[in-house]
């Protein structure tokens, strides 16, 4: 059941953010009197579909291979390789016969709808989910340092003022990605300033233990939201509202914490420290041989107050959120090309996206790694690599700049060579989905 649920929610996930991308260049195409051959979710490879139907000038459908989707642009070369069409005279309303600016917005209305989706999506989970968030002026008796924590340099009871200099307002900001990929942290400590440095490479630590063992406010815990029917965390004990310590006796606050030590004892007890109104109980349940236990849980943040968000406030900061997605994957990308990360250790497929929407339908959860893809989406679009959107935006500013039209034979060649890089990183990432599920 666990692993329908996660091809469930890998399924609408992409259904979603395909769409939104595909419209994105359907309206900017059809805003400037482009004529759309084709809009299709999912590819109808070797000419399969579940369905299709013809509205207007425009060919609606739904393939079965659910790794993309599609536009099909009349007078456009894309990957539909339609060298008959192009062979004939240019139309007005063909992609081709529009000025440069015109077809440069088609080409980048994919992604500035993902951009934009995956920002619509961040607000509505701090605003509709979260709700609140702990104000880092309000940890006045300063972080709790884990073990990693420890092992950068800081000490609990440090009350941290400064993210590279900057000052900083929610407290979660200090899990962000431009802490743990390199950083100062301005840190008071016994009524003095000191600075601590995060090195380049502590973003490693963090993914192999799990942010849950940097830091925390002193006082957070875990609550649980849910009991599933029948799972191990019920047959043990556990109840809604219950506040978890600790999980083998390691103290967290983060979800991705908890988890990620639930998950490394498959078909094992675990032993979890919780407070239940005012008693403290010991609960130990079995893990599932999926390594689960069958609750949903949200960091709790103890009797710190809370600022709630309004709908100015999660834009807001749901658009840094959203950004600081895109920073992170540039700095994931740079550390491959850099030779300081294995590809196939940084890489996801498939599988290994369906593995971190999980077995547990969490909405919450679905929609903040669906706004997560939306901004990766955005930005592995806009790379300036032959057959995808930043491919097309390449060859296109290379045309304003020159003021000559590149051939249409170069722009065939290069989308050939562009679909093979993408099939060949496509079947990598599939490939290495599989061995380490084999592996595992």
């Amino acid at each position: 059941m666990s692993g329908l649920i996660m091809a469930a929610q890998l399924i609408l996930g992409l259904a979603i953010l395909v769409t939104l991308h595909e419209l994105g260049h359907f309206l900017a195409a059809r805003a400037f009197g482009i004529r759309v051959e084709k809009f299709y979710l999912f590819f109808d490879a070797w000419g399969f579909k579940f369905f299709s139907f013809r509205r207007g000038d425009t060919e609606y459908g739904m393939g079965w291979l659910p790794l993309g989707g599609y536009v099909k642009i009349s007078g456009m070369i894309d990957e539909s390789m339609d060298k008959e069409q192009m062979k004939q005279p240019p139309q007005p309303w063909e992609f081709r016969s529009k000025p440069a600016w015109q077809r440069l917005i088609v080409m980048i209305a994919g992604v500035v709808m993902n951009v934009l989706l995956g920002i619509v999506i961040y607000a509505f989970v701090l605003l509709q989910y979260d709700r609140e968030y702990l104000s880092n002026s309000n940890v006045t008796d300063g972080i709790y340092a884990f073990d990693l924590g420890q092992k950068a340099g800081l000490k609990t009871g440090d009350k941290i003022l400064d993210i590279n200099g900057d000052p900083f307002v929610r407290f979660d900001e200090l899990l962000s990605s431009r802490v743990i990929f390199g950083s100062t942290l301005t840190v008071l400590r016994d009524g003095r300033t000191l600075d601590i440095v995060i090195p380049d490479d502590f973003y490693k630590e963090t993914i192999k233990a799990g942010k849950g063992n940097f830091i925390g406010p002193y006082r957070a815990n875990l609550q649980v939201d849910s009991i599933i029917s029948g799972q191990p965390a019920e047959v043990a004990g556990l109840k809604k509202n219950d506040r978890i310590l600790s999980v083998n006796d390691q103290r967290t606050f983060s979800m991705e914490g908890c988890r990620k030590i639930i998950q490394q004892n498959p078909s094992r007890p675990i032993t979890l420290q919780v407070l239940r109104a005012k008693d403290t109980l010991t609960i130990r349940p079995v893990v599932s041989d999926s390594g689960m236990i069958g609750i949903t849980y949200h960091s709790n943040y103890g009797d710190y107050p809370l600022t709630p968000y309004t709908l100015g406030t999660a834009i807001r900061f749901g658009s840094g959120d959203a950004l600081e997605a895109i920073t992170s994957n540039i700095k994931g990308l740079k550390q491959i090309f850099a030779g300081k990360e294995k590809a196939s250790e940084s890489l996801q497929g498939p599988i290994g996206i369906a593995t971190i929407y999980g077995g547990i339908w969490d909405w919450r959860r679905f929609w903040a790694i669906t706004g997560l893809l939306s901004m990766v989406l955005a930005f592995m679009n806009i790379l300036p690599i032959p057959a995808l959107d930043g491919g097309h935006v390449l060859f296109l500013i290379i045309e304003v700049v020159t003021c000559r039209k590149l051939p249409d034979k170069f722009l065939e060649r290069a989308q050939i060579a562009g679909m093979i890089i993408l099939l060949s990183l496509m079947a990598f990432t599939i490939g290495n989905d599989i061995w380490k599920h084999l592996i595992n």
